[in-house]
């Protein structure tokens, strides 16, 4: 794997030699980078070895780097922290009770998206944010938030949906899903905008 050859390197040649790791079994999401113009992760990323080419190793573009293939997440963190990726309830837990429950139908809306690793790889691809990465949530951040507006368990839905209908946020989105071909869980990011888009235009009629 790649990330196998950096720490090789890391280890015998160039102990400057900077980058994030972690888990090495595509769990964290702290190795992304983009290897031969595609953005993944590198514990997962094959090197071809019947091949003389060499291996183009670059850190997730258009994000300021901090050195090496390490960039700086900051401005992600900081969407993502916008949309308040937790549970909010008016509800006091009863007695005794130790967590909101919901039925085996609505936990499997969750799937595809609680899967995210926010390992940036798909908000990175996508021309839209590398324009308006002030503004525009990106492909991560506004699955997740949808991860949470179709949570039966959480009962601010219509704020979430009401904080995301802006021009920036949301609508810089022009369905060019790149974020999807790249995503290495193989999750639809796009899918979960057009959702989001659609309960908005609901809520409007």
């Amino acid at each position: 794997m790649v990330l196998d050859a950096l720490i090789k390197i890391k280890n015998e040649q160039d102990p400057t030699l900077t980058f994030r790791r972690s888990c090495r079994e595509g769990i964290c999401g702290s190795c992304a980078m983009n290897i031969d113009g595609t953005n993944t992760l590198a514990c997962l990323c094959y090197i071809d070895d019947k091949s003389a080419a060499a291996t183009k190793i670059y850190p997730l573009p258009h994000m300021y780097v901090v050195k090496d293939l390490v960039p700086d997440m900051s401005n992600f963190y900081e969407q993502y922290r916008s949309i308040e990726p937790w549970l909010q309830t008016t509800k006091e837990k009863e007695e005794g009770q130790k967590e909101w429950l919901q039925t085996r139908e609505n936990r499997a809306k969750l799937d595809g998206m609680y899967e995210c690793i926010l390992c940036a790889c798909c908000s990175t691809s996508c021309p839209s944010y590398w324009w308006n990465a002030d503004k525009y949530l990106g492909p991560a951040v506004l699955m997740q938030a949808y991860r949470w507006i179709e949570d039966s368990r959480d009962e601010f839905t219509k704020e979430r949906l009401e904080e995301l209908d802006d021009a920036f946020k949301l609508y810089r989105c022009h369905t060019i899903m790149n974020c999807t071909k790249v995503c290495p869980k193989h999750l639809n990011p796009g899918k979960a905008i057009a959702n989001i888009k659609k309960k908005l235009a609901e809520s409007h009629v």
